[in-house]
Parts: structure tokens; C-alpha cells; sequence
């Protein structure tokens, strides 16, 4: 799965992880930790929708 950034269009994708982030390749989106900050702009996990 893939989820994008609200505000800014940030994609995380659950296959690639965010490993600059701490966060490893495979990493479910509810298992990033609810402190994940979008790292172009910042805003929490909540202002991310699901990519369907």
C-alpha cells in the first residue's frame, strides 16, 4: 500500500519504507510510529490518505 501526503503529495510506500526516516523497508503504515512527521512538511500521520 501507498499513502500520500495531504498537504504536500509526500508518498510513503509501505514496500520502500523510509529508511533515511528510521523506518524499515516493509513497515506497515500503522506500524510507523504515530510521531512520523511528513519529512517535507512536517504534518503528522494524520493528514496522510491511503493511495487506492
Amino acid at each position: 500500500m501507498k499513502y500520500i501526503c495531504d498537504v504536500c503529495k509526500w508518498e510513503y510506500d509501505e514496500e520502500k519504507g523510509y529508511p533515511e526516516g528510521g523506518i524499515a523497508p516493509g513497515t506497515k503504515w500503522e506500524d510507523v510510529p504515530d510521531d512520523f512527521l511528513c519529512p517535507l512538511c512536517f504534518v503528522g500521520k494524520d493528514q496522510f490518505s491511503e493511495i487506492v
